[in-house]
This record gives C-alpha cells, structure tokens and sequence, in this order.
C-alpha cells in the first residue's frame, strides 16, 4: 500500500468519507483536517490565546470528568456517520486508548473555542452538527477581544438549550455532565503582548 500523503487531496474525484480520509491522509501535527457531507476541510491552527485556553480548560476539565468514569480529550477523530470532526474537546464514555477515532455515539460533551475566522463554523454549523448525532451537551468558550466567556448547552427536544454561562469575572458553574466551576478569566492568565512585541 503506498504511503499516506496529502497529494491524495488533488487526485481523488470522487466524495471523502472519515474512513477515507483516515485511510488515505497521513497523521499530523499541523492543520486539522475533517470531513463534512463528502468535502475534506483543513484548518490552520489557532493563535496562541485559542491554543492555551484549550490546554488550561481541558486540564481543569479532566480532573472533574474523571472521578465520573469519563474521557477527555483534545482534537480527537470522531465519526459521525460518513463525517469526521475534531473538536477541540471532547469528554466521552469510553477511552479512546489505541483506537485512531472514536464514534460519536460516546461522546458526551463536545466543545469548541471560537475562532475569529470560523465564527459561523463555531457557533451555528458545528453544534448543529453535534445535535444531529445527538450529543448530549455542547461547551462553547469565546475568546472576543480577549475576554473569555464559557457556555453550556444541553440537548433538548433535537436542539441545544443553554443552561450556564459565565463571562470573564464571574463564575461559570455546571452539574451536568458533571460538576465543574470556572471565572472564564483563568483560562488565558496573562496580560495581552503589544502588538509589536507579538510580531517581531
């Protein structure tokens, strides 16, 4: 069998699945890449503050779901159907030790932190998504003008709800799936770098 490449992107013509792209697309360090209704999707990693609050709420995260019988982890594969998504966290029912993907039906929470350039993809798209393939709570963390906000939303009737929201200064508090309390402003920890100290 040849090797895994992303030149396989250009050459195949017909639709992607997530077993095809987990078949044929090499793993990586780099770009997220998903597939949504036959297309491959690849995004560039976020900026820092993104990657930071992923790392500093998954930690958190996992010490609460734990004690519960329950898996976090960050940018896991997660079939749904033909469709393959990585969110940026996603706490589930069983491990994913050894496995290369995980189906969705264990997935008990998934979240996403909203990127400035996919902020349609973050908030309408994916937990419309994540609803179809009835997951039970959908975690979003909104970093907007560095000010972070957290909400929680369960999934009620085929659509989510929310159920708690906290921003910067406040306390986020959730009961299910688990219990879990948060200020949002603890995720990022430090003072924002001029812009031309960021960029040198």
């Amino acid at each position: 069998m040849p090797a895994k490449s992303f030149d396989v992107l250009g050459r195949r013509n017909e639709g992607w699945t997530a077993r095809a792209a987990l078949d044929l697309l090499p793993e990586n360090n780099g770009p997220r890449v998903e597939v949504l209704r036959g297309c491959v999707l690849v995004t560039p990693l976020g900026c820092v503050d993104r990657r930071v609050v992923q790392r500093e709420l998954g930690y958190l995260l996992k010490q609460a779901a734990r004690p519960m019988g329950l898996w976090l982890y960050h940018e896991v594969n997660v079939i749904s159907d033909t469709d393959l998504f990585i969110p940026d966290v996603a706490i589930l029912k069983l491990s994913g030790g050894g496995r290369m993907a995980m189906d969705i039906s264990h997935a008990v929470l998934l979240g996403e932190i909203v990127s400035p350039g996919h902020r349609r993809k973050d908030i309408i798209d994916r937990p419309r998504e994540y609803a179809a393939a009835r997951v039970p709570f959908f975690l979003r963390v909104d970093l907007r003008n560095r000010v972070p906000t957290i909400a929680l939303y369960e999934l009620t009737e085929g659509e989510y709800r929310p159920v708690a929201a906290a921003a910067a200064g406040t306390r986020f508090v959730m009961r299910e799936p688990f219990e879990f309390s948060i200020d949002p402003a603890d995720l990022l920890g430090e003072e924002a770098v001029p812009e031309e100290a960021g960029t040198s």
